[in-house]
């Protein structure tokens, strides 16, 4: 009986995990290396790699498509041009998505006085003071699959032919973020060029 009442609590365990998880998550993790003997207020022009890396088999994908708008947004306003000959910078997007596990002990809350209230209680709080579990039992084991999502931007001396920046952007993928993958690669491009070394410039009012 004890064993059935448990799986049938199971999803709902589950999906109270799944929630936390969402609820604290603060935005993509983003990662950025530069060369600091680099003076990039040096450079005034643009383009990007031919192949890109985001490209597949021979031809330019939309994603690719999306990327380039998105950077070059960015690097106008930082008061760069776009040159479709012989750039100072060349640009390079690589990007992958992985299935990943995340695996996670739901905490047994069985020695204490008194009950908390709200989201300041431990899942089980509501045995504490009435009953406890038996000998060697062992708190839950949440294993949940999802996927993650990673972007490299690269930024490369085109007369050097040496990489002098780049913008890693990683992020769990959700179905909402590919239903709205515009919305989602302006996010991560805008979330990686704000570590970039040069910022927008302001124009006067």
């Amino acid at each position: 009986m004890k064993t059935r009442r448990f799986k049938s609590l199971l999803p709902l365990v589950m999906a109270s995990a799944l929630l936390f998880m969402g609820g604290c998550a603060s935005g993509p993790d983003v990662r950025v290396e530069y060369d600091a003997s680099t003076r990039f207020t040096q450079y005034r022009t643009f383009g990007f790699v031919k192949p890109l890396g985001t490209d597949r088999d021979g031809y330019q994908s939309i994603l690719s498509q999306r990327l380039m708008a998105a950077t070059q947004r960015e690097l106008e306003a930082r008061g760069l041009r776009y040159a479709g000959s012989h750039p100072q910078l060349l640009v390079n997007f690589n990007a992958a998505i992985t299935d990943k596990v995340q695996v996670s002990t739901v905490p047994s809350t069985m020695i204490g006085i008194g009950v908390g209230s709200g989201l300041h209680r431990g899942y089980y709080d509501y045995r504490v003071g009435m009953y406890g579990a038996w000998p060697l039992y062992q708190d839950p084991t949440l294993v949940s699959p999802y996927r993650e999502g990673t972007l490299n931007i690269d930024i490369i001396d085109a007369a050097r032919k040496q990489l002098v920046w780049e913008g890693v952007v990683t992020d769990i993928v959700t179905q909402k973020m590919l239903d709205n993958l515009q919305a989602s690669i302006d996010a991560a491009v805008t979330a990686a060029f704000a570590k970039y070394p040069v910022q927008p410039v302001v124009k006067p009012k």
